[in-house]
């Protein structure tokens, strides 16, 4: 058989497989998008012909440290010129949205509108489950005023004894008191624990430091207990994006580096996924779409 008619055989059986295995995307074994010839391009971008918006990660994904990552700023620029919709989110639960946005801004990022952390909901949430609540609260100022502002009492961490939930986040001034007396109201009252995490390297000059699992495996382990998890990849965080941009889900993609946090939590509430892996060895079967660069992403969204 000639090349160019092993060419036209690898076209079909590329066209089968994304027709009849995976509709929604063509991928080779390692999880990458593989090279597609002729109209099979359309496979690939057909995914993100119907997005109307994007809702990216910031740590790992738009930026790496103070530094973004190469080409994020012409990409977000070139979406928001097509009318795209744009949010940001992250899982550091010591800085408010508005200050992630002002660091955005500082970066070049002048499009950046709608920027949210797990601070925009965890009053809510705690809310929700438990109701108003009286919170000792094992993170930053601005996490105690978050829930304080969702009306729940703050408790200090001497009176741990009447606290009914126990929320924990980034603490940059954590002790073994404070580490201690969060264990103790867990056992003394039975208090519920919510918790906003995950460990990633910090954002200060791209060194790494330990999120604030760390410091819930510390409180949990102490108190014998399993903590209430909220990570990134819980709804709320998503849909309150979605809301930002007055989209349903169906009409927005979430581009994130993490498939635990990032993809599979979109896909749980109905997004169209994208795993941002400059590296080789992306999972496979994961991700509607696996991107190495944020080029990648404009030339299949239509704008670059």
């Amino acid at each position: 058989m000639g090349q160019a008619g092993r060419r036209r055989v690898e076209a079909h059986f590329s066209w089968a497989q994304c027709r009849h295995a995976h509709p929604r995307g063509v991928r080779s074994g390692q999880g990458r998008l593989r090279p597609l010839v002729g109209d099979l391009r359309l496979v690939s971008a057909s995914i993100l012909a119907s997005v109307r918006g994007f809702v990216f990660d910031l740590d790992g994904c738009v930026w790496n440290g103070n530094t973004l990552n190469p080409g994020a700023r012409e990409t977000l620029a070139a979406l928001d010129r097509a009318g795209r919709g744009l949010a940001f989110v992250s899982n550091n639960s010591r800085a408010t949205g508005g200050e992630l946005r002002e660091r955005l801004h500082g970066l070049g990022v002048d499009v950046a509108r709608h920027v949210l952390t797990p601070l925009e909901i965890i009053g809510e949430v705690i809310r929700e489950r438990f109701g108003p609540s009286r919170v000792l609260v094992i993170g930053s100022p601005d996490m105690a005023a978050v829930i304080a502002r969702a009306g729940h009492e703050l408790v200090d961490v001497k009176e741990y004894r009447a606290a009914t939930v126990v929320a924990v986040g980034n603490d940059f001034e954590l002790s073994y008191e404070r580490v201690t007396n969060a264990a103790r109201a867990r056992r003394a009252r039975g208090a519920a624990r919510h918790a906003e995490h995950r460990s990633a390297p910090a954002d200060r000059g791209g060194e790494f430091l330990p999120g604030a699992g760390a410091t819930v495996a510390a409180i949990a382990t102490a108190a014998g207990v399993r903590p209430i998890v909220r990570r990134q990849a819980g709804a709320p965080l998503f849909r309150m994006a979605l809301e930002r941009m007055a989209l349903s889900p169906a009409a927005a993609a979430m581009v994130g580096d993490s498939v635990p946090s990032d993809i599979r939590g979109a896909r749980a509430v109905g997004m169209v996924t994208v795993l941002y892996a400059p590296e080789e060895g992306a999972p496979a079967g994961e991700a509607d779409l696996v991107v190495g660069s944020f080029a990648e992403l404009a030339r299949l969204a239509g704008v670059g």
